[in-house]
């Protein structure tokens, strides 16, 4: 069965949210409707549909001219083997040393660069994402500055991209926790891809709650690639977990909600050392007062 898809772009959140509500109400009606912001600094958003049936060329018009967008473009999507795509069009990431690849991409490698296998499928954490790329380069920079890790920790660690880029540049084994059962399997899977078996010690706990995080605890390297609730809900354990003088990496922040988690932070005696925005996202470099 065929698969169409009609996208189009505007600006603003609220506009592309409020097509997106029309184009659900469309006849005949999408499978599937999506809404986010191009993350290339243009400011524009997409709003597409999914259809099983060739959608209404006249209503989409209609749609794109009350809305101010961009006409749609309409496509016939054929038969696809979707991973095999993603896998042939998904670039590799240079964040500072680090390069990110998936195993087509295995003699595309800098023969300077810190190599970090992720497969294209594994969802979150590829380092295309301007979380996880602003958290490789804040650890990029930290190690440049003469940083040495000696006891590290990725927690909500998805696919362990941090933690085994951490491992990768130094000596001392380093821990990573989800609280998702799933997250924790694909962690040991890129561990093990990656062959980092006894260098990297995958976990699954919620926040700080688990007997391997408690022991190695203090650490002087923290990173928590979440959201910005969690993130405020942690800062009281962090501030114990963290040794004095230690760092935190911080991410999963939406660009207006970091002066929130900065405060908080702060509040916890965790200052900030450096921020950087990535499009929507901003990545905190934090340090405990020693």
């Amino acid at each position: 069965m065929p698969t169409f898809t009609a996208l189009t772009t505007l600006s603003g959140r609220d506009a592309a949210y409020a097509l997106g509500d029309a184009l659900e109400r469309l006849t005949p009606e999408p499978t599937g409707i999506g809404v986010f912001e191009l993350e290339d600094g243009s400011g524009l958003w997409e709003v597409g549909g999914y259809f099983e049936a060739t959608p209404d060329a006249t209503a989409l018009a209609l749609l794109a001219a009350a809305s101010g967008a961009a006409d749609f473009v309409v496509s016939e999507l054929p038969e696809t083997d979707w991973v095999a795509h993603v896998r042939r069009e998904l670039a590799p990431v240079e964040a500072g040393r680090f390069f990110v690849y998936g195993s087509h991409d295995a003699d595309r490698v800098p023969e300077d660069a810190v190599p970090l296998l992720i497969e294209a499928a594994m969802a979150f954490g590829t380092g295309h994402h301007g979380t996880t790329l602003g958290c490789l380069r804040a650890l990029d920079r930290l190690a440049n500055d003469g940083f040495v890790g000696r006891d590290v920790v990725d927690i909500g660690c998805g696919t362990a991209v941090l933690a085994m880029a951490a491992a990768r540049i130094w000596d001392d084994p380093v821990l990573a926790s989800d609280i998702d059962t799933v997250a924790v399997e694909v962690a040991q899977a890129n561990v093990l891809a990656n062959g980092l078996e006894g260098r990297v010690h995958c976990v699954e706990a919620a926040g700080f709650d688990h007997p391997d995080l408690a022991k190695a605890a203090p650490f002087d390297l923290i990173f928590a690639n979440i959201l910005k609730g969690p993130l405020v809900a942690l800062a009281p354990d962090m501030a114990e977990a963290l040794a004095p003088g230690g760092y935190a990496i911080l991410s999963g922040i939406l660009n207006e909600q970091a002066d929130e988690v900065i405060a908080v932070y702060a509040g916890n005696g965790i200052n900030l050392e450096r921020r950087e925005e990535i499009v929507d996202w901003t990545t905190l470099t934090l340090r405990k007062m020693p």
